[in-house]
């Protein structure tokens, strides 16, 4: 049973799942946009897509550090959609009258513009009573993203994989959070959505974890023992501290 968490110094944030989806893993985001808009291609093809793009960005640096997520979202669904297209799993000529990767991202956009009328205001409370930071696997271009979602003054600092070199699920990115943090890392407090790439390492660093729990991508195995505490919605957090 969740109990008030005490002694806490600092927070650490992931960003991707957690801030800008509230437990949602943006592969069953895309997924329920390609659905919604009629994209007419089943989910296996659509998962291979997605593993391939987010490969490829994690390769390629076709994301700029001035992008911000709207230009990343149609980066994204760009790639995609050509992956489709070239495995004549989606007709190019669908792909083009339909415009299926921009409108895919437009929607992906407003998506988060929405859910964080619900998680900044979170955010917005924990940054006035304890200091921040933000541990993220992205682009090099998460500074831009905070700033354009009006957050990046809520965090004394930001470690960011493609920046630091070292990416989720390697512990080591959660110690240099907690070295950012300055405090001893049992008074820190992480907060993520995966079990595996936030839970786990933090609380192989020492951290005490809040596990946003939500709906993930395929089987993973999890321990609801390992967290200090499990929530379902970004808002419940502040009960507990």
């Amino acid at each position: 049973m969740n109990k008030k968490l005490i002694d806490i110094q600092g927070v650490i944030f992931d960003y991707g799942g957690t801030i800008d989806t509230n437990s949602r893993h943006w592969a069953e985001v895309l997924w329920s946009k390609y659905e919604e808009l009629g994209v007419p291609v089943g989910k296996a093809d659509f998962r291979e897509a997605y593993v391939h793009g987010e490969r490829t960005l994690a390769k390629e640096p076709l994301v700029k550090p001035d992008h911000d997520f709207h230009d990343v979202l149609r980066i994204k669904t760009r790639i995609q959609t050509d992956y489709l297209v070239e495995g004549g799993k989606l007709a190019r000529e669908a792909a083009d009258a339909e415009n299926y990767a921009a409108r895919i991202a437009d929607s992906c956009y407003q998506y988060v513009l929405d859910v964080l009328e619900r998680t900044r205001p979170v955010v917005e409370a924990l940054a006035a009573r304890y200091k921040l930071v933000l541990v993220s696997n992205f682009y090099g271009n998460i500074q831009t993203i905070l700033k354009d979602f009006g957050l990046y003054d809520f965090f004394s600092d930001i470690v960011e994989s493609s920046v630091v070199g070292v990416r989720k699920p390697d512990p080591a990115i959660y110690r240099l959070g907690v070295e950012a943090m300055g405090f001893p890392a049992g008074n820190v407090l992480v907060v993520g959505d995966s079990f595996s790439k936030d839970v786990v390492p933090a609380k192989k660093v020492g951290c005490r974890v809040a596990w946003l729990k939500g709906e993930g991508w395929g089987d993973e195995d999890t321990d609801e023992s390992l967290p200090d505490l499990v929530i379902t919605d970004l808002p419940e957090l502040l009960s507990y501290l």
